[in-house]
């Protein structure tokens, strides 16, 4: 086991230090509470695939609820609110139907945070609601400010906070006293330091790419004169983790490359690892329900340190800002344009 590993195991701990009650809303398998509850939050989950509800009721202290969430859904009393509103309305491997489609959560983000009146709350999406779909980000914001919240928001790059991987995301933190998102780290951590001891091994449940999966990378490599192939490298960070290209049975899944030239898909654990889920943490259902899981979580490291920064804000004092409605559109202006740093 690698010291990443070890810290990742000890580090996100589950333990309860704060008297504050933190609703998870489609908390999935719960990698945005088992950061907050490594931080010493006390959490109650709410998501409506049963595999993914057990999972977090087998790892965390927090119960997660079985539940398909609605406008006009009765919640109980919290001072944080955090969740990851159904993202396949906005990301570029979706039909990109925005707020026409179904899926779409965040009315009932909104309605929930209206009904709860929290502290604090947090929500992350894909990076492409800031591109694509900005103006319903935009709707989204000045929803929220109409609450009564000062609104920040970032993109942040998983990688930069420890995490083995690149992965893109926005949060956005809703508060009334002082946030601080916390600050890059220098080291970047690699795919060898997360998986190096399973990496170039073969297993008896191993999945490996068909002969017509090669043929069709070495010839898309051909065209596009690609130099790096999208395995993976021990030497630096994964390529983004999402539940297609980790259960989907396509020449862009998550592989690797072994010494004697086979590749062969990433295991649930090795993915686990990229993602940042301590060892510890045992998945339910069967494979592509853990894949799932695993590609829609927020990592838990990242969590952790946001969680930290949430605490941070939660523990100010807080300030009722005469100027609120200019230090919002003062961030409306000016961070929107460099909302990826």
């Amino acid at each position: 086991m690698s010291k990443y590993t070890d810290y990742i195991n000890s580090t996100l701990q589950p333990h309860i230090t704060e008297a504050v009650k933190v609703i998870d809303l489609f908390a999935g398998c719960g990698g945005l509470s088992l950061g907050f509850e490594a931080a010493g939050f006390e959490t109650i989950g709410y998501e409506m695939i049963p595999a993914a509800v057990d999972t977090y009721n087998q790892n965390l202290k927090g119960v997660c609820n079985l539940s398909k969430l609605e406008l006009g859904f009765s919640y109980p009393q919290a001072d944080i609110v955090i969740g990851g509103p159904p993202c396949q309305p906005f990301s570029v491997r979706g039909k990109q139907q925005g707020m026409q489609d179904a899926r779409d959560g965040f009315p009932i983000f909104i309605d929930a945070i209206r009904r709860i009146n929290p502290r604090i709350f947090m929500f992350e999406n894909v990076r492409n609601l800031a591109y694509s779909h900005k103006w319903y980000l935009n709707l989204i914001l000045d929803s929220l400010r109409e609450l009564g919240y000062l609104v920040e928001f970032r993109c942040l790059n998983a990688v930069d906070y420890g995490v083995p991987q690149n992965r893109e995301r926005i949060f956005v933190i809703g508060h009334k006293s002082i946030f601080r998102f916390p600050p890059k780290e220098t080291v970047r951590v690699t795919v060898g330091e997360a998986i190096g001891e399973t990496m170039n091994k073969a297993f008896a449940d191993s999945h490996f790419l068909t002969p017509a999966q090669d043929k069709y990378i070495a010839e898309y490599e051909k065209k596009s004169a690609c130099i790096n192939p999208r395995d993976l490298y021990p030497d630096r960070p994964a390529r983004t983790i999402t539940c297609r290209n980790l259960a989907g049975a396509t020449s862009d899944m998550q592989r690797v490359k072994l010494p004697d030239g086979r590749r062969r898909r990433i295991s649930s654990r090795e993915a686990a690892r990229l993602q940042s889920f301590p060892d510890w943490f045992e998945f339910s259902g069967n494979e592509v329900q853990q894949f799932t899981q695993i590609g829609n979580a927020v990592p838990p490291l990242l969590a952790y340190k946001l969680a930290l920064a949430v605490k941070d804000a939660y523990h100010n004092t807080i300030r009722q800002y005469p100027e609120i409605e200019y230090i919002n559109k003062y961030q409306e202006q000016t961070l929107f344009d460099s909302i990826c740093v």
